[in-house]
């Protein structure tokens, strides 16, 4: 089974990105974020027309997750237990086969300091608090989507000058390192250890093809859908060409 994330940064601007992708990659479970949409008129048709079943939960302009699957999906559950009625579409997740699966749109943060910097370390906590409500971790469980968030210097072009930037301080570092505590492995640094894997790009200054980007899309898995996972990797070609989202696919295989 293939289940692949991407930030596509607005479903409807990138469809025509999005179908001839699904069709060349065949991904049994796609989770989405930043669709970017609200839920009743999310394009629907195209994508079932792949042969996808699809669950929402949007906004209008801002946020918003999906998730595509080929499968039957059980136990559908959008956002958090305590969400206020306006909070942002950042959660959405589901059973497929014996995954449980939680699509995540984590805060940006903006600027260390800045009142959605000390919302997006909240919302981590949350995010923690959740797992431990609603997940086991002794089943197979799959964490994934865009965190926003860097793990260490491996993960960013600049290391030096952006240590104590957004996306890779030490807070925010330490809440992912707290989410993982919940019983969660960093997937894709099981099979590949090296540095300059990148899943994002700034579209200005030419980013993608002077390689200065970051990973900020991860697959946090548990034990056991660790021990059947065979492999991860960045689709980096989808991000060539025109009308790209500033993101690139990951794509997780896992062992029926």
């Amino acid at each position: 089974m293939k289940i692949a994330t991407w930030n596509v940064n607005s479903v409807r601007a990138r469809l025509p990105r999005l179908v001839p992708w699904l069709q060349e990659r065949q991904p049994d479970v796609l989770c989405i974020q930043e669709s970017k949409v609200e839920d009743d008129l999310f394009p629907r048709e195209p994508l079932e027309d792949e042969g996808y079943n699809i669950e929402v939960h949007g906004e209008k302009t801002y946020n918003g997750v999906a998730i595509l699957s080929r499968y039957p999906m059980e136990a559908v559950a959008k956002g958090f237990p305590d969400d206020p009625p306006d909070a942002s579409r950042r959660a959405l997740s589901c059973i497929v086969k014996d995954m449980m699966i939680l699509n995540l749109y984590v805060p940006n943060g903006q600027a260390l300091g800045h009142p959605k910097y000390v919302d997006k370390l909240a919302w981590l906590d949350r995010l923690r608090a959740y797992l431990d409500q609603s997940f086991d971790p002794r089943e197979k469980v799959l964490v994934t989507g865009d965190f926003n968030i860097t793990f260490d210097d491996r993960d960013v072009w600049d290391p030096e000058g952006m240590r104590d930037g957004i996306h890779c301080s030490r807070p925010e570092r330490d809440k992912l390192a707290q989410v993982m505590q919940f019983g969660l492995a960093d997937g894709l640094r099981h099979f590949h250890e090296e540095a300059g894997i990148y899943t994002w790009w700034h579209h200005r200054g030419m980013g993608f093809q002077r390689g200065q980007g970051m990973r900020i899309d991860h697959f946090l898995l548990s034990d056991a859908a660790l021990r059947c996972c065979t492999d991860i990797v960045v689709d980096t070609g989808a991000r060539k060409g025109r009308n790209t989202s500033d993101h690139a696919p990951v794509i997780a295989t896992f062992a029926e």
